[in-house]
């Protein structure tokens, strides 16, 4: 693949020569070559696609024009703003199909598009290769090819260039004859020399300049760990504080996580506040649910007292980085019934007919300790202005990552508008998309500005629904927009799986969740398999968003070595930061799942298999993917078990494993490439 070359391609969209009566037929003919196609074109352009910084963004085209003529194409990229596009090669795949990738080498907005244009000295090389080669008189079409570089050094695309051009001229004076001319025009050096100074004859733009975000890495790898800090005190029944987050810190990152994320902060409201499993009934001790946002001691830019102070949250904040860790918080757009905003502001707000404010629901659950926001009506501009200074705030106090709670609720446009106002002046915001609701409202989002997604992962669990999932996520367009972030579990979730799973289905959904995507998390009490659940839902028992919770992480049963292991692998072996390299893989068993990441090209490349069965040992056949790195069916190829540490051979293509969920669920293993002899 070509790399990014710095040169300006040669003006703008191509004019034809002769002044046009009909302005109809003079657009058209500029436009002479077919460019179509694009991926990634996000509607029609109406959004942008997503790359990240270090990261391949590969670019398609169909690219073709009338006739036999030889066509070449390019990929042009700028950063937003700038007047100086940077060049990359196209290459020809099959099919007027052209491939093209840009590694953006900073963050922010920028922009691409494609030209093509007809290489008339290429065509001329071709057709007199084939006339020399069926023994006819080239004795014209060598005076056509001297006329294309003479042409060339006259106007050569690069201004100032021309000398070297001129040189080739001189130099087919020099020949003695017809085929020492012939022989120097064919030849390389003067290829490369017409390709690089020669005009485009009939350059043709594409149509439109395509948007593009580059964000930092951690948009598109990263592991989450999720805590409620006032569950972190060391102390038996003691509300948590920041102080006690900071010594929590250690522990964290000794897992492996690269992002800590907090459920909202802020003061909780005391009126209708909420009891122990959501009830209506709580004593005065009871802390209530952290969304229930806002009290007379502040609101969204407050902290709740028992946590500490700003000043605390500061030196948080800053002992994460110490540990090379990000703190994410939790953008809940929703008020306590004694916000103050329902005071200051209540024509943000709904009001019942008999002068009650109406609180949330969504039938036939009720939030009786919530209020909403509305968007519209007096609300705009000045709602949207202060949500947008909450954001501003915290980024002040060192947060570059928000999980957005419940983002699919709040209108389109605020979200393109507010992410847009951030990104404006902190490019490396990264904001996460909680929403689990219908498939094209995640995806409009996603759109619309969230830099990552939450998915349906949680209830995927048959082979061929993970398969299905995945392949859409990595191969369909949304690839190009939607970055999932696979949550194992959540204060929200406590899934049906994991409640009757036991230890090994904790492990292969830990896995398939740290392996499959490359953003990843899991809420705290996950390392100790924690699934007591309230009858009938998917929702935890004494849930720590009703109560305080004493956590035990040296529990018996634990599998923190697992998390471990695969956050080291994560941070090892590039594959796992190829999202879209994933490919599933042929197995004998229902109950085992078998995919790889990486390439063989790239030197990091991993084969999984997992037992989908928490209760029972499977044995299935699997087939070595040979084939990947140009080896026959009875090749061999050398292995790395990256769970045990051994290696070995795998020689012929068919091979029989047994998974017991009971010893480890899944295998990990990297092949090295071809046995040599």
């Amino acid at each position: 693949m070509a790399t990014n070359a710095k040169r300006k391609p040669q003006g703008g969209p191509a004019r034809v020569a002769r002044k046009m009566t009909d302005p109809r037929l003079g657009q058209l003919a500029e436009r002479r070559l077919a460019i179509e196609g694009i991926d990634p074109e996000i509607d029609g352009g109406r959004f942008p696609a997503k790359a990240a910084q270090g990261y391949s963004f590969p670019v398609e085209a169909d690219v073709f024009g009338e006739g036999h003529d030889v066509v070449d194409a390019a990929l042009l990229w700028r950063r937003k703003g700038s007047n100086q596009w940077t060049e990359v090669a196209l290459e020809f795949e099959v099919n007027d199909r052209w491939r093209g990738e840009i590694v953006f080498p900073e963050i922010g907005d920028h922009e691409y598009t494609v030209i093509a244009w007809r290489d008339l000295f290429a065509g001329w090389r071709r057709d007199v290769d084939k006339k020399i080669k069926a023994r006819q008189a080239v004795a014209l079409e060598l005076e056509e090819g001297i006329a294309l570089v003479r042409e060339a050094a006259r106007d050569p695309r690069e201004p100032g260039e021309g000398a070297a051009l001129a040189d080739l001229l001189a130099e087919l004076d020099r020949q003695p004859d017809e085929a020492a001319r012939l022989a120097l025009l064919l030849g390389e050096d003067a290829a490369a020399l017409m390709k690089a100074l020669a005009p485009r004859n009939s350059l043709t733009w594409y149509e439109r300049v395509l948007d593009v975000i580059v964000d930092r890495e951690r948009a598109v790898f990263g592991a989450w760990y999720e805590m409620m800090p006032r569950s972190q005190s060391f102390e038996p029944g003691r509300h948590g504080t920041f102080d006690d987050v900071i010594k929590r810190l250690p522990y964290v990152k000794d897992l492996g996580f690269d992002v800590l994320y907090f459920t909202p902060i802020h003061p909780i409201g005391k009126i209708n506040r909420k009891g122990p499993n959501n009830t209506l009934t709580p004593t005065g001790d009871d802390p209530g649910s952290p969304y229930a946002i806002g009290s007379d001691e502040g609101g969204h830019d407050a902290i709740h007292p028992e946590l500490g102070t700003i000043e605390d949250f500061d030196r948080l904040v800053e002992a994460a980085a110490a540990h090379d860790m990000e703190i994410a918080l939790d953008f809940a757009i929703q008020c306590a019934p004694d916000h103050p905003w329902i005071k200051e502001h209540p024509e943000w707000f709904d009001w019942r007919p008999d002068g009650t404010i109406k609180f949330a629901e969504n039938p036939p659950k009720k939030y009786e300790d919530i209020v909403n926001v509305h968007f519209y009506r007096d609300s705009i501009p000045d709602l949207w202005h202060a949500l947008r200074d909450v954001l501003f705030y915290w980024i002040g106090h060192g947060v570059k990552i928000f999980r957005v709670d419940n983002p699919h609720t709040k209108p389109f446009p605020f979200w393109e508008w507010v992410i847009g106002e951030v990104r404006s002046q902190h490019p490396d915001v990264i904001f996460l998309s909680e929403a689990f609701t219908r498939p094209k409202v995640m995806k409009r989002l996603a759109k619309a500005g969230f830099t990552q997604s939450y998915t349906y992962y949680t209830w995927r669990n048959l082979d061929w629904e993970l398969e299905q999932y995945l392949t859409e996520l990595t191969q369909e367009e949304c690839r190009h927009y939607m970055r999932p972030n696979f949550f194992a579990n959540t204060p929200d979730i406590n899934p049906r799986y994991l409640q009757t799973a036991g230890r090994p289905g904790f492990r292969t959904r830990l896995l398939m969740a740290a392996t499959l995507a490359g953003n990843y998390g899991i809420y705290n009490g996950y390392e100790i398999c924690e699934a007591a659940a309230l009858p009938g839902k998917e929702e935890y028992l004494d849930s720590e968003k009703y109560q305080l919770r004493e956590w035990d992480f040296d529990r018996p049963g634990h599998i923190k070595d697992d998390i471990r292991l695969v956050n080291r692998l994560r941070r090892e072996h590039p594959a796992l930061r190829d999202f879209t390299s994933l490919r599933f893989h042929k197995v004998s068993n229902e109950n085992v799942l078998s995919y790889s990441k990486g390439t063989p090209q790239s030197g990091s490349y991993l084969l999984f298999h997992v037992n989908l069965d928490p209760h029972q040992a499977q044995t299935f056949h699997f087939e070595v993917p040979l084939w990947a790195f140009g080896l026959p069916d009875d090749g061999a190829v050398k292995v790395q078990d990256l769970v045990n540490g051994n290696s070995f051979a795998w020689v012929g293509k068919n091979h029989t494993l047994t998974l017991d969920p009971q010893a480890r669920p899944y295998a990990v293993w990297r092949l090295l490439g071809p046995v040599t002899t």
